[in-house]
């Protein structure tokens, strides 16, 4: 008799590139707080649905674009991608995956990101441009969470329906666009800033 573990969720992480990624972040550091400065409609939605933090998630969403760094940046992503991809065994026959969104993401000190999902995308993730030590990573919650109903309590040093990711610069995540997830409070008084990514098929 045996006991299986069926249905994995694959989640991808690695660093972008190898060398020379703080001089590639700088200018991306750069672009970030000067298009903060400069998207009036996505700081006034910001304000609203984001408070204390900056997205230019309902205004400027495709930064690769509009911006030769982000271009670059899609670039670099392209063979992640690929890796990611394979693993989970998509069959892309006759159609590409092709990035269609790619934001901006802001968070001083105590924003938080409230648990969420990203709807009509494929493979959705982040790029961590700037990290200070001590803020959040990703928090990714089990899809089959809401499916747990009536059991018990898991021992100590069982695997939690929720699992934490680092943030680290020069760093991405990527994950199938279904899983939910969220960022707890920034405790740090240097802010947090990634770019977050959506690839589509259909």
């Amino acid at each position: 008799m045996t006991t299986q573990k069926l249905f994995p969720t694959l989640v991808y992480s690695s660093r972008l590139q190898v060398g020379q990624w703080k001089a590639f972040n700088e200018r991306l550091v750069h672009e970030c707080q000067q298009l903060r400065a400069d998207d009036e409609s996505g700081q006034r939605w910001s304000a609203k649905n984001y408070p204390g933090g900056y997205t230019s998630y309902n205004s400027v969403s495709r930064m690769h674009q509009l911006s030769p760094t982000f271009a670059a940046l899609e670039k670099k992503l392209s063979r992640h991608l690929a890796a990611y991809v394979r693993a989970l065994e998509f069959d892309l026959e006759g159609r590409k995956l092709a990035m269609t969104d790619c934001w901006v993401n802001i968070m001083p000190k105590q924003v938080v990101h409230g648990l969420h999902l990203h709807p009509l995308s494929t493979i959705s993730g982040t790029y961590y441009v700037q990290t200070p030590k001590g803020c959040p990573g990703i928090k990714l919650e089990d899809p089959r969470l809401d499916r747990f109903m009536a059991a018990p309590p898991r021992k100590a040093g069982a695997a939690r329906p929720w699992v934490v990711m680092p943030a680290e610069a020069g760093s991405l995540i990527l994950f199938e666009s279904w899983l939910r997830h969220e960022v707890a409070p920034n405790p740090q008084a240097s802010e947090r800033i990634s770019i977050s990514f959506n690839y589509g098929w259909f």
